[in-house]
């Protein structure tokens, strides 16, 4: 049981749980499979956003542009829908990723050639995608009446009792976790924020492994930016406002170390689904937005420290560990 609640993964499943039963006592159909399912697709596009996130925090980064460029690509192939109905939805999905990646590409330039603190880079960037967002669109609204069947329709299909969206999701959780768990680019992406000093006398492109980290946010940030305006139908400049702070919070609390170098692709689907859970049940049991926010706040920072005092424990440098082994190997 002990080594059980040092599982920080198992630990997260068991208080989601916890927390579905409890919301259970308050609205009966909460814990339904169907309540459940709508849940997970109400937070899928927060999944694959933070996913991106998580990436990019591994190699001791941050992106918090990645609203800025769900919005700006969102706009993007709406007004291409828009403007070219005969256009293909796979070719509308490709430019959405292809304008993510890009614009990702531009936050990982400046992070490795230009030596900039990501921080910086990715604060600037985010006003100016949004401000793109606005040039682009002229301040106007993209409705649904405006949109294609098809470009509506296909995220919300079902699918073995799931909608696409959820599929996707799924898809992305998958695809992360292979790149980064059988991938010469996942590897370097934890040495990066792991020892970034040790990764290089590895002979690994630490900057490299930023910036391609960068890309791949950039790139599910776009993906998350058609699959928002479809969901919701709409498409403007304000969408998804703050979003980036959601990310990042549900990296944090899935154990994923601001420091980088610590977390799994399964610690940011739970930490994703924790804010779900509260952000489904909060309202159905009777508590204010402002107090929504607030019990966000203190989860955030509770998780936070408990990531901080896990570290600790743990020491984070290599060397140490294999300096044991060779003690206990003697």
């Amino acid at each position: 049981m002990k080594n059980l609640f040092k599982n920080r993964e198992m630990l997260l499943g068991l208080i989601i749980i916890g927390m579905i039963l409890s919301f259970t006592t308050r609205a009966p159909n909460f814990a339904s499979p169907a309540n459940l399912a709508n849940i997970f697709n109400d937070t899928s596009i927060l999944i694959i956003l933070a996913l991106g996130q998580m990436v990019v925090i591994l190699t001791k980064s941050i992106d918090l542009s990645v609203a800025a460029n769900l919005a700006f690509t969102g706009m993007a192939v709406a007004m291409l829908d828009s403007t070219y109905p005969g256009l293909p939805l796979a070719l509308l999905v490709l430019v959405a990723i292809g304008i993510g990646a890009a614009l990702g590409a531009i936050n990982g330039f400046l992070v490795w050639a230009l030596q900039i603190p990501p921080i910086v880079v990715t604060l600037g960037t985010l006003t100016i995608y949004r401000g793109m967002s606005f040039v682009l669109s002229g301040g106007a609204w993209v409705n649904a009446h405006q949109m294609q069947p098809d470009f509506l329709g296909v995220p919300r299909l079902p699918v073995l009792g799931l909608p696409i969206l959820s599929w996707v999701a799924i898809a992305v959780i998958l695809l992360v976790g292979f790149i980064l768990a059988r991938t010469p680019f996942g590897r370097s992406a934890y040495a990066a924020g792991g020892n970034p000093v040790a990764a290089i006398y590895a002979g690994i492109d630490v900057g490299r492994a930023r910036f391609l980290a960068f890309v791949l946010s950039g790139a599910l940030a776009g993906l998350s930016g058609y699959l928002w305006v479809s969901r919701y139908a709409v498409a403007y400049v304000d969408i998804a406002a703050g979003f980036e702070l959601d990310s990042v919070a549900a990296c944090v609390i899935g154990g994923i170390s601001i420091a980088g170098g610590i977390g799994t692709v399964i610690g940011t689907v739970l930490g994703a689904l924790f804010l779900g859970v509260i952000k489904n049940a909060l309202p159905v049991i009777g508590i204010s937005p402002f107090a929504q926010m607030a019990i966000s706040g203190i989860v955030i920072v509770l998780a936070v420290v408990f990531n901080a005092r896990a570290e600790r424990k743990k020491g984070r440098i290599i060397l140490r560990d294999r300096a044991a082994t060779t003690e206990g190997a003697a």
